[in-house]
C-alpha cells in the first residue's frame, strides 16, 4: 500500500458462514480481519461480544512502547502506560471512558501481556454521550493468531495496522457491515 492521503471510507464486511471473521478494505488493500465472537450486531449491548454494525470514526491511537518501535500516525498516538485501563462498568460515570488503574469500577487493562493492545486505534462507539450498556472499548487492534473472534473490535495483523495507521485520520469513516 502505497503512503497517500489519509482514507476516507473503510469497509469492514463479515464473511458469509462466518459471522466472527471479515475482510477490511481500504483504497486496494483487502486484508482478513476478527470479528465479535458475537458475529455483528445493530443492537450492540455491554457483554453481548459483538462488534456493532456501524460507520465509527478513528479518535486517537495507542501503542505499546516496550514491544516495538513507535507507530507513525496521523492520529493523536501516545503510548500505553503502566496504569492505563478503559471502563466497561455501566453503573460507573466514567463507563467507556479511559481510567488509572488500580479502578473501583469494572474495567480493563491496556496494558495486556497478550499483545493484542500493541497497537489500539480508538473508535468512535458509543461516545458524546456514552449511553449506560450499549458497549465500551470498541477498538482496532492487534488479532489473534488465527484471527480468533474479538470481544466486539475489529482485529488486524500488527503489521497491516502499522501500515493503515498513517492513513487513519479525522475524515476517516470505517464502516461495519
Amino acid at each position: 500500500m502505497a503512503r497517500g492521503a489519509p482514507f476516507r471510507h473503510i469497509r469492514v464486511i463479515r464473511r458469509p458462514g462466518c459471522p466472527r471473521r471479515g475482510v477490511l478494505i481500504a483504497g486496494g488493500l483487502v486484508v482478513p480481519c476478527a470479528l465479535g465472537r458475537g458475529g455483528v450486531s445493530a443492537a450492540k449491548r455491554e457483554g453481548d461480544g459483538a462488534s456493532p454494525r456501524a460507520t465509527l470514526r478513528p479518535l486517537q491511537a495507542f501503542y505499546r512502547a516496550d514491544h516495538g518501535q513507535r507507530p507513525r500516525s496521523s492520529l493523536p498516538l501516545r503510548p500505553i502506560r503502566e496504569r492505563d485501563g478503559w471502563c466497561d462498568s455501566p453503573q460507573d460515570r466514567n463507563y467507556n471512558r479511559p481510567v488509572a488503574l488500580p479502578y473501583r469500577a469494572s474495567c480493563e487493562a491496556m496494558r495486556r501481556p497478550d499483545r493484542l493492545y500493541d497497537i489500539v486505534v480508538d473508535l468512535d462507539w458509543n461516545r458524546r454521550p456514552a449511553v449506560r450498556g450499549r458497549g465500551s472499548a470498541i477498538f482496532m487492534h492487534v488479532a489473534r493468531p488465527g484471527f480468533l473472534p474479538t470481544e466486539g473490535c475489529i482485529a488486524l495483523s500488527a503489521a497491516v495496522l502499522r501500515r493503515l495507521l498513517p492513513r487513519l485520520g479525522a475524515q476517516t469513516r470505517i464502516t461495519i457491515t
